[in-house]
């Protein structure tokens, strides 16, 4: 079942999510929130040459903090060239808490289409934040229009669409849980 932007509300004010900074419900869709884009964004390294083995099902945080290389978005914005593709997190930082005889969330995180509309992808795949799930979000941005695209940070860049959760959660912390910086780890 997909909240209503009322039943966020909701569950923040019981403490079975956190969202800091706070939302501005005033400007909150119907069945989810806006989260902006944080300071730091993090592109692959250039002059590189390897292959990347991920026959383990994923590389581990080192690797990307590795091949990765981090910058502070400045006032003027991150000019995102097309076909690039970059790493950058929420400003916001989320947690789906999981406490004792209480409702259980979890969330995904889905694209804007008036970005969509302009060539930017938000994410690739894994949109899901799991129940339990402490930090900023990371984002797999990349420009496939064919014009630039200059990010700001704070702008709305993407939506939470959160979900409860049926059953009984077993929580265990995932290499990204509890992520400061955009390739994981902090």
């Amino acid at each position: 079942m997909v909240l209503s932007s009322k039943a966020i509300e909701e569950a923040i004010k019981e403490g079975l999510i956190e969202i800091d900074p706070y939302p501005n419900f005033a400007k909150c869709d119907t069945t989810s929130i806006d989260l902006h884009l944080g300071h730091l964004v993090s592109r692959p390294r250039e002059g590189f040459s390897l292959s990347i083995d991920v026959s383990e099902g994923k590389p581990i945080s080192p690797t990307l903090q590795t091949l990765y290389e981090r910058f502070e978005i400045q006032k003027t914005g991150y000019t995102l060239r097309p076909n690039q593709f970059i790493l950058a997190q929420t400003k916001e930082k989320i947690s789906l808490k999981i406490l004792p005889n209480k409702k259980v969330y979890a969330a995904r995180v889905e694209g804007k289409s008036s970005l969509a509309r302009c060539g930017l992808m938000v994410h690739f795949t894994a949109p899901t934040i799991h129940a339990g799930f402490e930090g900023h979000i990371t984002l797999e941005l990349i420009n496939l229009g064919a014009f630039t695209i200059n990010l700001h940070h704070g702008m709305p860049i993407c939506q939470l669409v959160i979900e409860e959760v049926a059953g009984p959660v077993i929580f265990s912390k995932t290499q990204f849980h509890g992520q400061t910086v955009p390739e994981g780890g902090s």
